[in-house]
């Protein structure tokens, strides 16, 4: 199964004091940090994790990096920055700005949405992908614990 960075306080160097790990999925982590340039502010990072730090994933990675830099809606979550890990192996990783909120999922979990909810919802992640879709984009995970209310 893959992990996460081993030594993920480490691996960005004196910019981002990671916080803790806010999810991990198959290929990659993500974390809660402080960019200490800018006066602590809260920022993700999502970094490859080293069981797929090879030259096919790593590429994949690269590309969605490269794809989520062209995008700017007010629904689709901003990339600040990216690069590599300091540590061997240097995977790539990214930056963006913290969203503080709920995903769906959790939502969800605690009852079906009222019809109205539903519908302001449904409009903005359409908008988002619309708007992905647009510039070439397709997310290939949409899922309620990947939108974040």
């Amino acid at each position: 199964m893959a992990q996460g960075p081993q030594t993920p306080h480490d691996d960005f160097g004196d910019r981002y004091a990671i916080e803790r790990e806010l999810g991990h999925g198959a290929t990659a982590s993500v974390y809660l940090a402080r960019d200490l340039k800018f006066e602590d502010k809260l920022v993700a990072i999502k970094v490859l994790s080293a069981d797929f730090a090879l030259p096919v994933p790593s590429e994949r990675f690269l590309r969605e990096i490269e794809t989520t830099a062209k995008l700017n809606h007010p629904h689709i979550v901003t990339l600040m920055e990216s690069g590599r890990t300091r540590g061997a192996p240097r995977r790539p990783f990214y930056v963006m700005r913290y969203i503080d909120g709920e995903t769906l999922r959790d939502i969800l979990a605690r009852g079906p949405l009222a019809v109205d909810d539903a519908l302001r919802i449904a409009r903005q992640v359409a908008g988002a992908l619309g708007h992905a879709h647009r510039h070439g984009v397709i997310h290939r995970d949409i899922k309620p614990g990947n939108i974040m209310l």
